[in-house]
């Protein structure tokens, strides 16, 4: 069984070594074929990567390689690829034209604090450097193996998950019209789900893991994103903006249909204890091997930021 407090440790290392890591990417350094690094584009990636978050979505990387026994250091470049990905869609929401953010993780947008021209193109800049990262040879020997981890965060990231989630929340909101009906399951799927899946299936895919395996790991990336998702909504309603570092009460504003909407508080939260039993049983498979990512469970409902 895996304490509060080993957990608790285990995130802020995997945090730190992925901050470094990225620090590391995201230097001045030219890679080989790069012509150049622009310095306020190169500033721009940084600020809104750098110096903040829980860095779930790697850890995620990083515990279910670990199941496995994948190397630490190719879980952790993965893991890096994957919060690029965030990062830059952090940056592209936050823009006036999508939800129209002033604050995130406690401080300006990138936006608010460079321009909207350079926020979009540092959201460009990290999307593609993802792909630079994940398809490196130090990801894993195996060529195969590197291209079925692309294709899984290409399809997690993309027009069939998180960009399509975002395009099917903006026409709930009535942003193309009239306000287009919206199922807040498939649409935590693919705008917040789809990602943190993404974090589970990789261990499975580098760990080379049986179909059983992966299966596992792929029921538990589900139940852990729809936890996640209604823990955010209920935040919004509940939440402490300072303790948020963004504003609360956006969703009501914005009009969204969000599980709290749909379920109302007290089913929201029904829901969030049955998704729990139903990651933890997609987790038997693993037996005490799979420990910290029902720790991670707890932490993704229980948490207050």
């Amino acid at each position: 069984m895996t304490t509060a407090a080993d957990f608790a440790k285990r995130l802020d290392q995997t945090a730190e070594e992925t901050e470094r890591l990225l620090a590391q990417l995201l230097s001045d350094t030219l890679m080989p074929d790069e012509i150049a690094r622009p310095k306020r584009l190169m500033e721009a990636m940084r600020y809104s990567t750098l110096g903040g978050g829980k860095r779930l979505r790697p850890f995620l990387v990083v515990e279910s390689s670990a199941v496995f026994g994948v190397p630490r250091q190719a879980a952790l470049l993965v893991g890096a690829a994957l919060e690029c990905i965030h990062c830059y869609s952090l940056i592209h929401d936050d823009l006036p034209a999508m939800d129209n953010s002033d604050l995130r993780r406690g401080r300006p947008t990138l936006h608010k604090k460079t321009d909207d021209a350079t926020a979009i193109l540092a959201g460009d800049g990290l999307l593609t450097f993802a792909f630079d990262i994940i398809s490196r040879d130090e990801v894993h020997r195996d060529p195969t193996v590197r291209l079925l981890l692309t294709r899984a965060l290409a399809r997690a990231s993309g027009l069939g998950g998180m960009v399509g989630g975002q395009m099917l929340d903006l026409a709930g909101e009535g942003r193309f019209g009239d306000r287009e009906p919206v199922d807040v399951a498939r649409l935590q799927q693919m705008k917040t789900g789809a990602l943190l899946r993404y974090g589970c299936i990789a261990g499975a895919i580098l760990g080379q893991a049986t179909q059983a395996e992966h299966q596992a790991l792929d029921d538990y990336g589900r139940a852990l994103g729809e936890a996640f998702q209604i823990a955010d909504d209920l935040l919004d309603v509940e939440g402490d903006a300072a303790a948020l570092g963004k504003q609360t009460g956006q969703d009501a504003a914005l009009g969204k249909t969000t599980f709290v909407t749909q379920l109302g508080i007290d089913g929201a939260k029904q829901r969030v204890r049955d998704l729990l039993a139903r990651g933890d049983a997609a987790l038997s498979i693993f037996g005490s091997r799979g420990d910290v990512l029902r720790a991670t469970s707890r932490f993704v409902a229980e948490r207050k930021n």
